[in-house]
């Protein structure tokens, strides 16, 4: 059997990370079966989908390194196969018009909510006769079609994650909407009739989703067995929860990729989170991951059935660990962008070779690469900003005539090297008759404005090659 599975975003909204999670799954299933990874857009929410969006998608699954084999198929496009399936099932007695308003509708509700019942349509309509319909008509009325459900069929199935599972007939609520009502006969279908026609048409053989869909897989599979098609398999994966262990949501912050990319997250990192979101590896002790790897490794009997807790400090973790092992050039390439964000420009010496060594020098100490916004500040500005130490550091008695004497040995130098850095400090401290680390704390608050940060030498290497070592120097004395 060659393996067919599909991810089916709304553009609704921006790409939001379950579903990128579900799309990982679904790619990393393919990868593993040597099968075929299909995008299609749900987009027949023709109010709420915008183009914008549908952009979002697709750049967010690129970005992520989720590439599609075949797609992307759009809902929109696809009309004319819901409606010639609809036809099928009136034509073969399986659906029908249903007349009833929405008045009437909402009157049934309160009689069952008045009875305790649930919420469920009476199937009124089903049996209409041709005078009854042609009556309706009369009136004006439009039709709904509904799907005929039998109350006594029970639906099973087995879920690749969750094991048998069963759902009466009785408990679907009635006979199905599967198209609105229009003026034309047949109205816009419905998302669960138009996912079915597309998942038999792709020739679907596994429908991986989030657990929050097995509702909607009983109704489907009916439809299938209606439309005379294959059954797929099914796998329902868990939910990505907050701390608090409710369906992680905007309220939660940040919730799209494309957020997640703007603070700072590689696409490496982040796909490597989301495929421990309620999957783990034979080897447990085993956490990075890419997706060849995973794919190599990836079942379902791995998936967990409960909920998947998103942890901040493990995507940090993880995302450290790739920026890390980012060769300089592309790092230097992947921070450019967050520099020019935050309006830090790129002259008076501050070009390529001089931001290579700037990403050397900070690299071992980003998580996020946003943080390097914040870690090379003081290499973007003419003057420091003191932390309270670094200020009570230059107050010390001895600090200015040390600085003084740092400011006169560079005068002597032509070009400063790491070497000669070493000996201007080894200098001072014979003149000065001070400790080594009262000269290397008070040359770090000076040049950078506090007594901890990244290596003081190449710091100093850097500001001298900007010349914004003397005038900060000259700052600290005076």
């Amino acid at each position: 059997m060659s393996v067919r599975v599909r991810i089916a975003p709304s553009p609704t909204g921006n790409l939001h990370i379950g579903t990128a999670r579900t799309a990982v799954f679904n790619y990393l299933f393919a990868r593993h079966h040597g099968g075929k990874f299909i995008l299609r857009i749900e987009d027949t929410d023709l109010e709420r989908s915008r183009p914008e969006y549908t952009d979002n998608i697709l750049s967010g699954l690129r970005w992520l390194g989720l590439n599609w084999d075949e797609g992307p198929f759009f809902q929109s496009q696809r009309l004319h196969l819901y409606r010639e399936a609809v036809e099928k099932l009136l034509e073969q007695g399986l659906a029908y018009r249903c007349y009833t308003t929405s008045e009437e509708l909402d009157a049934l509700r309160e009689a069952q909510k008045a009875r305790n019942e649930a919420p469920r349509y009476d199937n009124r309509h089903r049996n209409l006769t041709p005078e009854q319909r042609a009556a309706f008509e009369a009136e004006g009325r439009s039709a709904v079609i509904r799907f005929k459900i039998d109350d006594g069929r029970e639906i099973v199935w087995n879920d690749l994650v969750r094991g048998q599972m069963s759902w009466r007939g009785s408990d679907l609520g009635g006979d199905m909407v599967i198209a609105r009502a229009s003026a034309e006969g047949i109205g816009q279908p419905l998302y669960n009739f138009v996912v079915v026609v597309d998942d038999i048409d792709m020739q679907i053989t596994h429908v991986i989703r989030g657990e929050d869909h097995i509702a909607n897989t009983a109704k489907q599979i009916l439809l299938y067995e209606a439309l005379g098609a294959k059954i797929p398999e099914f796998a329902h994966t868990p939910l990505i929860l907050n701390q608090e262990g409710r369906k992680l949501s905007k309220r939660d912050g940040v919730t799209s990729i494309s957020d997640f990319e703007k603070m700072g997250f590689t696409a490496e990192g982040l796909v490597n989170y989301m495929t421990l979101l309620g999957w783990s590896a034979p080897d447990s002790t085993q956490e990075i991951f890419t997706l060849e790897a995973a794919a190599k490794e990836f079942t379902f009997e791995r998936v967990n059935k409960a909920g998947a807790k998103f942890d901040w400090d493990k995507l940090d973790w993880l995302n450290s660990q790739y920026v890390h092992n980012i060769p300089v050039d592309k790092l230097t390439d992947l921070l450019i962008p967050f520099w020019e964000t935050a309006g830090y420009t790129f002259s008076g010496g501050r070009e390529r070779p001089w931001l290579e060594q700037l990403v050397s020098l900070i690299a071992a100490s980003l998580t996020r690469l946003v943080d390097a916004v914040a870690m090379s500040k003081m290499f973007f500005t003419d003057a420091v900003e003191l932390t309270e130490e670094g200020s009570a550091q230059l107050q010390q008695e001895g600090v200015k005539a040390t600085l003084q004497s740092i400011i006169t040995a560079l005068e002597n130098q032509s070009e400063l090297s790491a070497d000669s850095a070493q000996e201007i400090i080894k200098q001072v401290v014979k003149e000065q008759k001070v400790k080594k680390g009262l000269v290397m704390r008070s040359l770090r608050a000076a040049l950078t404005g506090d007594v901890h940060g990244p290596d003081l030498i190449q710091s100093w290497l850097l500001l001298n090659q900007i010349g914004l070592d003397k005038p900060r120097l000259n700052q600290a004395i005076n």
